[in-house]
């Protein structure tokens, strides 16, 4: 064993703590959420508008149920009025006939008005009730998702945070020169800076070394710091 086996441990540490921060940004179950609660949020905009849709068409319905009670209060005086005896001229009963007929006209349309404005209120009261239902059930899938994603992702800190540990004490006999050699190749090389030697292929960039410089790496001391020629990792020779 030589100090390229304790950095190919280190490596594969690093490499195991990659993953795990990898799969704790890419939980199943933060997905779900973010899809819930982008759901709810568009949810919360279309409530928002029916709601204020039905209250507006619950105030017009009350408008127009005023007016029709007005209206048929106003009918109900021209008719006592016109039928009282009290007016005996033909042309003042005339005008009242006329009168009566045009407010038994609008008495109908306003009816119609109403029934119109129940209806589209009853419509839009019962999609405020879907609506909120469905709230009922985001809200609680939302909530479950919550406890589901900071139960996995408190796992993965577990696994990540003995990770750590294991690559700490690999690190630990790792000379500074070869340390600071491998943060840097690292850092450029999608984070795989040390790679096994395989029959002649690197185990970083999985290329095959030309025969002659497989054999002069048989010759060189195994203490000796090889680097793949394609990518420039490290090589760990077995």
């Amino acid at each position: 064993m030589t100090v390229f086996h304790d950095l190919l441990r280190v490596q594969e540490h690093d490499t195991a703590a990659a993953r795990l921060r990898h799969r704790r940004q890419t939980l199943p179950e933060l997905a779900e959420l973010s899809a819930t609660e982008d759901e709810l949020a568009r949810l919360e905009a279309t409530l928002t508008d029916v709601s204020a849709a039905a209250a507006n068409g619950a105030r017009t319905q009350r408008r127009l149920e005023g007016e029709l009670a007005l209206l048929e209060s106003k009918v109900s005086e021209l008719d006592a009025k016109l039928y009282s005896g009290a007016v005996t001229v033909p042309r003042e009963l005339q005008a009242m006939q006329t009168e009566g007929a045009a407010m038994r006209e609008r008495r109908a349309a306003l009816e119609d008005e109403v029934l119109e404005a129940m209806s589209a209120r009853e419509i839009l009261d019962e999609q405020v009730t879907e609506l909120e239902r469905r709230r009922e059930e985001l809200d609680a899938q939302g909530a479950r998702l919550r406890v589901a994603v900071a139960e996995a992702q408190a796992e993965v800190d577990r696994e990540l945070a003995a990770e750590l540990v294991a690559r700490t004490e690999a690190a630990a006999v790792i000379p500074a020169d070869v340390d600071a050699l491998y943060e840097q190749l690292r850092g450029r090389l999608d984070g795989i800076a040390a790679a096994p030697l395989v029959n002649g292929r690197c185990g970083g960039c999985h290329l095959a070394l030309p025969a002659t410089e497989v054999a002069r790496l048989r010759k060189e001391p195994p203490e000796t710091l090889v680097r793949c020629e394609q990518c420039e990792r490290i090589l760990v020779r077995p």
